[in-house]
């Protein structure tokens, strides 16, 4: 082994205190780092899943139901109440509902109008279809993150207002009516 001409280096070389310490200084960080984009994905996989079952409750009432109109403020409060903990849903939501062919299928395009949440959620394009009418159903929900600044919240597309959103959509056949 070669000998190092300063005594002081020597020193540095030999002495194993701290050595612990340099492992979590390196490994910590990075261990936060994980956490919060665990905790932050959770939330919005939750926020999504609950909107999810929000729009198949709500839609399975919409085709269960013959013989009823639904409105948009009526169709925008039952996803509400059926997604449970989604917060500020009413006044985060905006709803699009359109016709579609069966035979020559049109999808939506797929650029999404999303509400501010300052501005009234009035419906993009809300159509009432009739009996046996395929009808496409789509939400956007505007949530705030919890991290917006840091890591998995710094890489998720925002508004002016630091909102992201969440997009769920659906297709239902009108049932006739009796």
């Amino acid at each position: 082994m070669r000998r190092l001409k300063f005594p002081l280096l020597r020193r540095f070389r030999d002495d194993t205190e701290g050595v612990v310490t340099v492992g979590f200084v390196l490994v910590f960080p990075v261990f936060i780092a994980i956490l919060l984009i665990a905790v932050e994905l959770g939330f919005i996989t939750m926020r999504y899943a609950l909107l999810e079952r929000g729009l198949d409750m709500t839609v399975r009432e919409i085709r269960l139901g013959t013989g009823a109109d639904w409105e948009h403020d009526e169709i925008k409060d039952k996803i509400c109440d059926n997604a449970i903990s989604v917060t500020h849903c009413k006044a985060s939501l905006r709803l699009e509902m359109r016709q579609r062919s069966i035979r020559n299928y049109t999808s939506l395009s797929d650029t999404v109008d999303c509400t501010d949440r300052a501005e009234e959620s009035d419906p993009v394009m809300f159509e009432s279809g009739g009996a046996n009418d395929l009808m496409v159903l789509r939400a956007c929900y505007k949530y705030r993150p919890l991290f917006p600044s840091a890591l998995l919240g710094s890489k998720l597309k925002k508004d002016t207002s630091g909102d992201a959103s969440i997009v769920a959509m659906t297709a239902f056949v009108q049932e006739p009516k009796d």
